[in-house]
């Protein structure tokens, strides 16, 4: 395992999903400011999800076929880029505009890392993908944290501070890719054709890919309208319910390199049975609750359960798929991620209409249909 390139290869995946975090903070301020309304809130989120997951696989295939190493710093770049813009638009469809690019830069960036990450973990993929994957984690945590003080200080224009970030993590992906693409298997050349070994079972990688579709409405959903919760249903402010955000996304962060670790101890299914089992029980009692507190401390165990399974499922896939790394790191981590995203409209539809608290109950019947999915996940060929 070449600790090295997974940290370079995390911090990219840092510096790429910040964008990604950082948008339900703005909800807040955008309502406020903008007079959305929940759904139109929502539909960001969707505009982001949608863009980065249709494009995705395609980005995938091209990873299997031949190593495009400008796609990294590029994807991070433009990802970055284009959502630093959003809080200086002046209507609401520029700024769905806005999102969808960063989208499609978040879309350029993961499979050519995922199929590195794969490479360079060596014999322990559930530790080094969790390495890789703890990046992103970490990014959707900071995004809040660095565009929340931004804009109390600035208003909307401060999503600018998105910016300087993006510039300074492409020039060093932009710097390094040409050796991590010389690294096991891709040889000295960048733009080399990439080969795996091994037998596709199409039948299990859709399976997974049904149990990752859940997870991801699970998680997208409690992301998305966990600071709106904050402030609607247990009366505190924005600030506060972006802070919340940041504790279980910290939390979800550390709860990766667990879940990683313990998977190459115990197995990648156990893990990922254990974390939906676990969700089930802790939605519910998290709408129960009446306070911040008690609502802080319950944000720990949703957080294992969400994340924790989050990066045995990516070595899953890429096990079920060893031919097409590239292509099942664009579905999983693109494509069934992404849904949630997409599915956030509606829940915001349902939350317009029905109260947060209603639409959190709903959301809470998500993680059985994972648990049930995960139990039915055969233990892959070595």
């Amino acid at each position: 395992m070449n600790q090295r390139f997974l940290w370079i290869l995390s911090a990219g995946h840092l510096f790429t999903d910040i964008n990604q975090g950082a948008i339900p903070a703005m909800l807040p301020f955008l309502i406020a400011e903008k007079g959305l309304s929940y759904a139109e809130a929502a539909g960001l989120v969707f505009a982001a999800s949608c863009s980065s997951s249709i494009i995705q696989p395609i980005f995938g295939l091209m990873a299997d076929k031949t190593a495009r190493p400008w796609l990294m710093p590029a994807g991070i770049l433009l990802a970055g880029a284009s959502l630093c813009v959003i809080g200086l638009l002046p209507s609401y469809w520029t700024m769905f505009a806005a999102v969808t690019m960063s989208g499609i830069g978040v879309a350029a960036f993961h499979p050519e890392a995922a199929r590195l990450a794969n490479r360079v973990s060596g014999e322990k993929k559930g530790s080094g993908f969790s390495i890789f994957s703890v990046g992103g984690n970490v990014g959707f945590a900071l995004g809040p944290l660095l565009v929340t003080p931004a804009l109390l200080l600035f208003g909307l224009p401060g999503t600018l501070a998105l910016l300087p970030s993006a510039l300074i993590i492409s020039l060093l992906i932009y710097s390094q890719s040409g050796k991590m693409h010389a690294y096991q298997g891709d040889k000295a050349s960048p733009t080399a054709k990439t080969t795996s070994t091994g037998k596709d079972d199409w039948g299990s990688f859709s399976l997974l890919t049904i149990a990752i579709i859940c997870r991801s409405i699970a998680f997208q959903g409690f992301n998305t309208f966990l600071p709106l919760y904050w402030v609607a249903v247990l009366h505190q402010s924005k600030a506060a319910g972006n802070t919340a955000l940041s504790i279980m996304l910290a939390a979800g962060a550390a709860s990766t390199l667990l879940g990683g670790a313990l998977a190459d101890r115990y197995g990648y299914n156990k893990v990922v049975r254990f974390g939906f089992t676990l969700c089930i029980p802790m939605f519910y009692m998290f709408n129960q609750a009446t306070d911040s507190g008690t609502a802080i401390l319950l944000l720990i165990p949703i957080a294992f359960s969400l994340f924790s399974i989050f990066s045995p499922m990516m070595v899953l896939g890429q096990k079920y798929l060893p031919t097409r790394l590239g292509l099942a790191a664009g579905i999983t981590l693109g494509l069934a991620v992404s849904v949630g995203g997409m599915v956030s409209p509606a829940l915001g539809w349902y939350a317009d209409h029905h109260g947060l608290s209603s639409m959190l109950y709903l959301l809470s019947a998500v993680p059985f249909v994972g648990a049930v999915i995960a139990y039915l996940l055969p233990t892959p060929a070595k």
